[in-house]
């Protein structure tokens, strides 16, 4: 598997820079990234700007993974045609840019895979919305075939999230290391029970993102960082936890630090969409 610490090109969806709500932000990523030598690329054919959901899974160098994005939030119906024509089509995408991938029927979100090179972590909204043709114990079995890993990782939905991605909830900081928001720690014990018990069933350890001594559900947009193999940037909101969130990121992930290759964006525009910075980009190694 192809991890967030291998990639090596960004993609964004070509609406970021079009759409006028948005250009702030982009305008600051893309100077910040030129700042570190790095071009950008866009994605055209979208027709909304969270590329990470709707865009292939890299296994490998050759192998993605195009699995059937259509989430229960932009089903729409007769009275809410606007959230349907949100949807993009990844075929027209990948068609758009030249990639081959492997077409799967399993719902996904690209938002709900955090990945290492050994394992993915998901939460178990996707058992929900595969039920009605793959049962837990098949849908885990071909998880493992297609993303060739050797641990596939469920952990609880925070159904106070419609979209039921885990890239807001923990990040790998390493192979058997997760990085997980202070906000569950403190929020809902149980919760945060089960989310320990799978990691510890699958003999993982953990470490707490702590910004605050009351953390609020907004620090989970710290986690939703862009990160590649030589690069870091994570999100601020315009709150006092940013420093300490930056600092605390960065204190897990010193390469960065020690590189100099890490910024703070200000994703106020963004974040009030559903987002933040691993959720507008794709990230790949080419």
């Amino acid at each position: 598997m192809i991890s967030d610490f291998d990639t090596n090109t960004i993609y964004f969806s070509e609406r970021i820079k079009t759409d006028n709500r948005f250009k702030n932000t982009y305008d600051q990523i893309t100077s910040i990234l030129k700042s570190f030598g790095v071009k950008p690329l866009l994605l055209p054919n979208t027709n909304d700007i969270w590329a990470r959901d709707y865009m292939p899974i890299q296994v490998n160098g050759t192998k993605y993974v195009e699995y059937r994005y259509d989430p229960d939030y932009l089903q729409g119906n007769s009275e809410d045609k606007e959230t349907r024509e949100l949807k993009t089509y990844p075929d027209i995408v990948c068609d758009s840019i030249g990639l081959k991938t492997k077409k799967i029927d399993i719902i996904l979100d690209g938002g709900n895979v955090v990945k290492s090179s050994k394992s993915i972590i998901l939460t178990d909204k996707i058992v929900w919305e595969n039920r009605r043709k793959y049962s837990e114990k098949e849908l885990i079995i071909k998880l493992h075939e297609l993303f060739e890993v050797e641990k596939v990782v469920l952990i609880p939905w925070d159904e106070e999230c419609e979209f039921g991605h885990a890239d807001g909830m923990l990040r790998f900081i390493d192979e058997n290391t997760v990085l997980i928001s202070g906000f569950y720690e403190t929020a809902d014990t149980d919760f945060k029970g089960q989310i320990l018990k799978s990691l510890k069933e699958s003999r993982l350890a953990w470490e707490w993102l702590r910004c605050s001594n009351n953390e609020s559900e907004n620090n989970i947009t710290y986690l939703n960082f862009l990160q590649t193999n030589d690069l870091i940037l994570i999100p601020k909101i315009n709150r006092r936890e940013d420093n300490i969130a930056f600092d605390q990121i960065l204190k897990y992930f010193p390469n960065y630090a020690k590189n100099k290759r890490f910024a703070q964006v200000d994703m106020t525009e963004i974040v009030k969409f559903g987002g933040a910075l691993n959720c507008i980009t794709w990230t790949t190694k080419e």
